[in-house]
Order: C-alpha cells, then structure tokens, then sequence
C-alpha cells in the first residue's frame, strides 16, 4: 500500500461558537476533535498547487491535494502551526500495519465523495439506513475497517441516488510528533 501524505486544518472546540453550531447540526456529541478529509470541515493547510509540487502530489483528477513525499510536504509546512499531518490510503485492501504506519498513529476510517471532498460520516447530517452516528469515534471516525467497507456497501444500496453515498474508503493516521 502506497502512503499519501496531506496537512488539514484542525476542527475542535477551539472553533468556539462553530463548533458548538456543528456538533448541534451533526448530533455528534461524542467528537472531541473532527480529524476528516472533508475540505469543508478540514480543509488543507496548502490549497495553492506550485509548479514545483508537481512531482511530489498525487497526480490525479480530485487528488491533487495529497503529497507522496513525506519528506518534501514538511519542507512546505515549516512555518505553518496547528495542523494536523495525516497519512492516509486510499481504497486500501486492508487495514494497514504498524509497518505501514511508521510514525503515524492510525485513528481510523472516513468515507469521503471524492469529486466534492464531502465526508458521508461527518458532514451530512447521518445516514441512518447505513450507520449509527454512535459508531463514529471521537474523531468522526469508523474505528474498524471491516466496518468501514460494510458502511460503503450500506450507503451505495440504500442511498444510490445521493451523491455524498458514493464514496471511497480513506485509512486516517495522525503524526505521532510534528
């Protein structure tokens, strides 16, 4: 499995009155922090692609915003604070290892529209046909992958004409030390 690499901007109380909005919205009273791929809840600390990420970015219609070079989006966050660094796999196969996770603490799954960017877990207000929202972690997150890809299959049945329903799997690890 082939690690991508992104930095997001962290949602958390420290949000104030919008977080407390969102976590009334969401219904999600458990969420201590929302560690997400969602653009709208988490966007990305570097939104501008330079010409000279080209050859360290995915480079792939809705994917340009992950890094595959862990190495070279450090060096483009030096003087950014209060982030989250995340290394994710995409449609992965299985869960990743310890192995795969190297300096990374794996928090858990997303499942994220790819052409929009939208979380079907945190950002659309449920799908009870799929998942209780009491599944989701402190982060918004499946803890389990099995159930991750179960919530994927529920969502594509019983919502098919919903466009935030047709998602991918995204495996979310957080940078143990910045």
């Amino acid at each position: 499995m082939q690690p991508w690499f992104i930095a997001t901007e962290r949602f958390d109380p420290s949000y104030g009155e919008k977080w407390t909005k969102y976590v009334e919205w969401s219904g999600l009273s458990q969420l201590e922090e929302v560690v997400s791929l969602d653009t709208m809840l988490c966007p990305t600390i570097l939104p501008e692609i330079k010409d000279e990420y080209w050859d360290h970015i995915v480079n792939a219609d809705f994917l340009l915003k992950y890094f595959t070079d862990l190495d070279f989006l450090r060096e483009q966050l030096s003087s950014a604070r209060g982030f989250n660094l995340l290394q994710v796999f995409h449609n992965p196969p299985n869960p990743p290892n310890q192995r795969n996770l190297g300096a990374f603490q794996l928090l858990g799954y997303d499942l994220v529209e790819l052409e929009t960017s939208t979380s079907a877990l945190s950002n659309c207000g449920g799908f009870p046909l799929a998942f209780d929202n009491r599944e989701l972690n402190s982060q918004g997150l499946v803890a389990s992958f099995d159930r991750a890809v179960e919530i994927q299959a529920s969502l594509k049945e019983h919502y098919p004409t919903e466009h935030h329903a047709d998602c991918d799997v995204w495996a979310i690890s957080r940078a143990i030390a910045l």
